[in-house]
């Protein structure tokens, strides 16, 4: 593979459509580092970073097989775009709860030892919610939200909503004109006023 170190990013890609396939694996691994990196500024709901790296992967895989040399276009910038396009749909996805209930499934077949938890488990469980004890929690939360409303600022009372809408910190930055910075700041002062509540 070391070969390879003098060639451009270009030339390798027109030798990869010549059939040396070690040349993936090359361009996979020179990557690696921006794809980390990308995925470490992003956040996906229900998921971690290693996730995010996957779907990095194969937004740069994707990348390696569209490249068209003749768009004038490098391979760094379209492999990051690629990779960058293949995380954000990721993480809107996620926002979007699409698979939530895939995710949450319980078995009717598993062995309830397997998993620690039958479906009869779980049906007991919900069967054992008291109304009364539900209407009390949600009466609860509603006047701790009250209450924290009450103490943000009014972009603070912005990014809470775009929090609720399942939007990462840097998606909240992009809607509201703002550095990622100042969202990221106006989210650690909420959850501050959200612990003195």
């Amino acid at each position: 593979m070391a070969d390879y170190a003098g060639c451009s990013d270009e030339e390798l890609i027109a030798r990869r459509k010549g059939n040396e396939t070690k040349i993936m694996d090359y361009i996979l691994n020179k990557y690696k580092p921006l794809v980390r990196k990308r995925a470490n500024a992003l956040y996906l709901i229900g998921g971690d970073t290693d996730d995010l790296i996957q779907e990095g992967m194969i937004g740069l895989f994707k990348a390696i097989q569209d490249y068209q040399p003749e768009r004038d276009a490098s391979f760094y910038h379209f492999a990051k775009l690629c990779i960058e396009r293949q995380m954000y749909t990721a993480v809107k996805a996620a926002g979007r709860k699409k698979h939530a209930p895939l995710n949450s499934y319980v078995s009717l077949y598993d062995d309830p030892d397997a998993n620690g938890m039958a479906l009869a488990d779980v049906l007991a469980g919900e069967a054992d919610e008291n109304p009364e004890r539900l209407v009390i929690d949600r009466e609860s939360v509603q006047q701790k939200l009250d209450a924290l409303a009450k103490q943000l600022s009014k972009l603070e009372k912005q990014v809470f909503d775009h929090m609720l809408e399942g939007l990462s910190y840097r998606q909240i930055a992009e809607q509201m004109g703002k550095s990622p910075k100042a969202i990221d700041n106006a989210i650690q002062r909420m959850k501050a006023k959200a612990e003195e509540i």
